[in-house]
């Protein structure tokens, strides 16, 4: 009895410069058409349907926002961002003036509470431009997984 063995055979897709001609996306560009909520192709369309909500897709050009995923690295950004704003500041007006630790709560907590509300829209708008320039998670049309 002889075994037979099947083997498939799988093409190798192989990508080079000449094989993929691909718009050009500059990251800081994308990055700040997001922080202001909007597209980060055209700049014109709505990034955010709701407050932390991505639209479906751009009003004006019709990019597709689905494939993005910012997951939890907004809100890890706004920690740090109002981490290195808050706590600097909180030491410095205890070591030179000292005032009651209730006052000091009373004004850290709500500025915390509200820059960090404040930040956080921005900072995912920024993520998924950066993901967009750079495509990541099917921001590339030529990819051929699906």
């Amino acid at each position: 009895m002889t075994a037979q063995i099947d083997t498939a055979s799988t093409a190798t897709k192989v990508w080079t410069r000449e094989s993929v001609q691909v718009e050009k996306r500059d990251a800081w560009t994308a990055m700040k058409r997001g922080f202001r909520g909007r597209c980060p192709r055209c700049g014109e369309g709505k990034l955010f349907r709701a407050f932390l909500k991505v639209a479906n897709n751009c009003s004006e050009c019709g990019l597709d926002f689905t494939p993005h995923r910012a997951d939890d690295l907004p809100a890890y950004l706004v920690i740090v961002i109002v981490g290195h704003i808050v706590v600097p500041l909180a030491l410095m007006i205890e070591t030179n003036y000292s005032p009651p630790v209730a006052l000091q709560l009373a004004i850290y907590l709500p500025v915390t509470l509200l820059s960090s509300l404040l930040l956080l829209q921005p900072v995912k708008g920024a993520v998924v431009g950066f993901q967009w320039a750079l495509r990541m998670h099917g921001f590339d049309e030529n990819n051929p997984e699906p």
